[in-house]
């Protein structure tokens, strides 16, 4: 079973920094994307940013800000990172660890991750 662990959340100041880390689990056969989206109170799901083997994409209103990194595991594991800089208040939000495994056909949701910028 697949899970996703994302940690590294929390409040902020505008104009300051995060990073999200995302630690994936179980048997993935074939990843085809592992990335970020987030969802702020009342609104739907967004992507954020996700890397895939076509290259990374970014959402408009965090390019230049937000920065997407994975590192594999000899064991296995994968972990998909994400670097928040120059936070604003618009960017607080749940934020979800994704990953598509194209061979199995499944899209993965980690739980979640509480960012809020406040001052």
């Amino acid at each position: 079973q697949v899970q996703l662990v994302e940690s590294g959340g929390g409040l902020v100041q505008p104009g300051g920094s995060l990073r999200l880390s995302c630690a994936a689990s179980g048997t993935i056969f074939s990843i085809n994307a592992m990335g970020w989206y987030r969802q702020a109170p009342g609104k739907q799901r967004d992507l954020v940013a996700t890397l895939t083997g076509g290259g990374t994409k970014y959402a408009d209103s965090v390019k230049g800000r937000f920065t997407i990194s994975t590192m594999s595991r000899d064991n296995g594991k994968n972990t998909v990172y994400l670097e928040m800089n120059s936070l604003k208040p618009e960017d607080t939000a749940v934020y979800y660890c994704h990953v598509e495994d194209l061979s199995a056909g499944m899209d993965y949701w980690g739980k979640g991750t509480l960012v809020t910028v406040s001052s």
